[in-house]
């Protein structure tokens, strides 16, 4: 199990006020409940993350289509936002000099 699994196994869900729902899985082939339960969360496409209050209701709703799903707390969706936004930062360019270097004779 890589870290982030590691983590989101021990995250309190139940504690958080806001879940940040991902959908991981394509919805054809799913069942029509879980279709309605996903169009139900606002989820359309792969890939798209809708916030949703933390109540009973939508943890139902997500217990039904935890396959299809992905689910953050507030901290983990912030937290990976940031490292996704770090990777796709700009670099300093690379300077590599071709020329032979300078012979150094103290002579």
């Amino acid at each position: 199990m890589n870290a982030y699994k590691a983590y989101k196994a021990c995250a309190p869900i139940a504690w958080s006020p806001n879940l940040y729902i991902t959908l991981v899985r394509g919805i054809p082939g799913t069942r029509k409940l879980h279709r309605r339960t996903l169009e139900a969360l606002r989820l359309r496409k792969c890939n798209r993350t809708v916030m949703r209050w933390n109540t009973p209701t939508v943890r139902g709703m997500l217990q039904q289509v935890k396959r299809l799903v992905a689910i953050e707390t507030e901290e983990m969706y912030n937290a990976r936002k940031r490292k996704e936004a770090n990777h796709c930062a700009l670099r300093p360019p690379l300077v590599i000099n071709h020329l032979p270097a300078p012979a150094n004779n103290s002579s």
